[in-house]
């Protein structure tokens, strides 16, 4: 008996993975044979638990979709995997799922083999995770805008911009990001007819399952950087285009992600930049190992030159010996 309920169980962990398993596959993975596969799969149906069958040469055994969550049976990995995951969810970001994050956590941790609760624990005591000051979402939006993503339904929602007004917007929902403790979405914007990052705080969805779209072509590099980079701009107090005397790939790689280089020559490129203020771009385009002109920009020339100064004060020039 103990033999059957091991196997049931092995079974029953090899079709948690979204495949389908034919007989002889799963045959030789349990050592048993093809009938006593069969037979364990009717005893996982008689507990409740609806396992699917394909027949034919392309079909096979599935664990499909049923009323109640089944025990879910993770190697060593995998259970290291979601505490960590759970770890982080509790911290915050999506509003009302820390105490279901800590709860399940709980839970987890009750069952783990003594051995993995203690490297979990170890882990857990030897990392910290600093927290940008973000705003928590709704899980309902959350979920929502998800939804829309998955079955490319346009969404209608009033934004609610920095400067304190509403906008009434039409969009094609594609990702959702989480970076520096926010949430947005990457959305092509109907009326502006151009790729749009939203912060999904500011959204309040008038309807979440609009008309379907046709997929577009993401931006040229990618939904990610286009985020990124929006991101980044955003938050931007001060910013320059400089002249770059070096090829644009290699200030691009010295750059961060969301700075615009656009080669010129294969010499010379131009960098389109911003930061708080510029002192800070001075640093950043000192440390660019290039010569560089930056224009028509008053104060980050002043930034540039005394930073050179200071340079120059630490490294005033010496007389050297003769050998």
């Amino acid at each position: 008996m103990l033999e059957t309920s091991a196997r049931l169980l092995r079974l029953l962990s090899l079709m948690q993975t979204p495949r389908d398993w034919t007989g002889p596959q799963l045959a030789e993975r349990l050592g048993v044979t093809a009938r006593t596969v069969r037979a364990d799969v009717e005893r996982l149906r008689t507990l409740g638990y609806p396992v699917t069958a394909a027949p034919g040469r392309g079909g096979g055994y599935r664990l499909g979709a049923g009323a109640a969550l089944p025990p879910l049976l993770l190697d060593d990995e995998e259970a290291i995997a979601v505490a960590v995951g759970l770890r982080e969810a509790a911290a915050g970001g999506v509003a009302g799922i820390e105490e279901s994050s800590l709860r399940a956590l709980s839970k987890l941790e009750q069952v783990l083999p003594s051995r993995l609760r203690y490297r979990i624990n170890a882990l857990h005591k030897a990392t910290a995770t600093l927290h940008h000051a973000g705003a928590s979402v709704a899980p309902a939006v959350l979920m929502s805008i998800a939804d829309a993503v998955r079955d490319r339904h346009q969404l209608r929602f009033d934004y609610d911009k920095p400067d304190g007004e509403t906008d009434l917007r039409r969009a094609e929902p594609y990702l959702l990001v989480h970076t520096r403790g926010y949430w947005y979405l990457a959305a092509f914007d109907n009326d502006r007819r151009d790729w749009r990052t939203f912060r999904v705080d500011r959204i309040r969805l008038r309807t979440p399952d609009g008309p379907s779209f046709a997929v577009r072509p993401p931006p040229p590099d990618g939904l990610v950087a286009h985020v990124e980079r929006s991101v980044g701009s955003a938050v931007w107090q001060y910013r320059c285009t400089v002249t770059v005397h070096a090829p644009s790939d290699r200030i691009s790689a010295k750059l961060p992600s969301w700075a615009v280089v656009e080669p010129l020559d294969e010499a010379s490129c131009l960098a389109h930049l911003g930061s708080d203020n510029p002192r800070t771009l001075a640093f950043w385009l000192g440390a660019l190992d290039a010569d560089f002109d930056v224009g028509d920009n008053p104060d980050l020339a002043d930034a540039v030159r005394s930073l050179g100064e200071r340079y120059l004060r630490a490294a005033p020039a010496q007389v050297r010996p003769e050998r």
